[in-house]
């Protein structure tokens, strides 16, 4: 199957990204290059770009697509979790930009055998972002407890009847493993009562979103990079992320305010004496949207939320 990806925000988060022309950028999350393409469209011969993705269908995708840009463009097979390590082999200090598009791919979603979806009934229950890791959401469903599943359903995929679909799977695995998507759809169809059923979306929208959100430590992940990222602008440098879930926006919105304005001292204090600096400021103090026309074409954009922070004018020193 073709990697077919339509990127969201395209030209919003590039304006906001590229401020210099013969810079450094990181695309974080590569995909099937599509942001990173146009990166590429507005730099002159001595800019470079540097794509990562766990994803090895998106690493070939981008590879294909950013060939006119040659040697200007450095792909590199790992989570952006790693951007540090990567950034180092590749004798990079800083960069003049960063850029993430959470969440997953238009191909992911539609690729049957990757079992992130539950409109295909006879999928493997996978979710694997990276297909060298060994463990699937078939085996959360069969190792996590029912108090586990509970958790991850309420906080991840933020479903009301979290405890009774936890319950549910807990029930269906004791008489037969669940291996295809056909079997937990059915499980959460008979744990969500039938008015509800006949009113909303997909009842297992919200489940599947979840498992894939705790199998790829999507949250954990992020939290634990912005910092660095920030880290790695040059003065003036910019970090643009895209979320398209309310736990991915906040985390990004804190983070961005901390950045901005770190101090820890009571606020009756004259002066601040914690000692800790602002490493830059927040560009977009409300996120920037999809229009009206984007979302009609491509409807995935609909929960997109853009947010950009800019790194101080120049280096903060001890």
């Amino acid at each position: 199957m073709e990697f077919k990806h339509v990127s969201v925000l395209l030209k919003e988060t590039v304006d906001n990204l590229v401020t210099v022309s013969d810079g450094i950028y990181v695309d974080g999350t590569l995909g099937g290059g599509g942001h990173s393409r146009e990166i590429c469209s507005r730099l002159t011969e001595k800019g470079r770009l540097i794509g990562i993705d766990q994803d090895e269908a998106a690493i070939t995708a981008a590879s294909e697509r950013l060939k006119p840009f040659g040697n200007r463009v450095t792909i590199v097979r790992s989570n952006y979790r790693e951007i540090g390590s990567v950034l180092k082999e590749l004798g990079i200090p800083k960069v003049d930009g960063i850029m993430l598009d959470l969440g997953v791919s238009s191909y992911q979603l539609d690729e049957p055998r990757r079992g992130f979806t539950y409109k295909d009934e006879n999928a493997p229950l996978d979710m694997r972002m990276d297909t060298r890791q060994s463990r699937t959401a078939k085996d959360i469903l069969q190792d996590y407890s029912e108090g586990e599943l509970y958790r991850i359903i309420r906080d991840y995929g933020e479903d009301r009847f979290a405890k009774n679909i936890a319950k549910h799977i807990v029930a269906a695995r004791q008489k037969k493993p669940i291996e295809k998507t056909g079997e937990l759809n059915e499980i959460i169809r008979n744990a969500i009562p039938a008015k509800v059923r006949a009113s909303g979306g997909h009842p297992a929208k919200r489940t599947y979103q979840a498992l894939r959100i705790e199998l790829n430590r999507e949250l954990e992940v992020l939290q634990d990079s912005l910092d660095e990222m920030i880290g790695l602008l040059n003065p003036g440098g910019r970090l643009c992320v895209i979320t398209f879930h309310s736990l991915e926006d906040r985390i990004v919105k804190s983070n961005f305010k901390k950045n901005e304005n770190p101090c820890t001292c009571p606020k009756d204090f004259p002066i601040c004496v914690c000692g800790k600096k602002s490493l830059g400021k927040v560009v977009t103090r409300k996120p920037i949207l999809p229009s009206e026309e984007e979302i009609l074409n491509n409807k995935r954009s609909k929960s997109a939320k853009l947010r950009v922070f800019e790194r101080n004018g120049q280096e903060i020193t001890d």
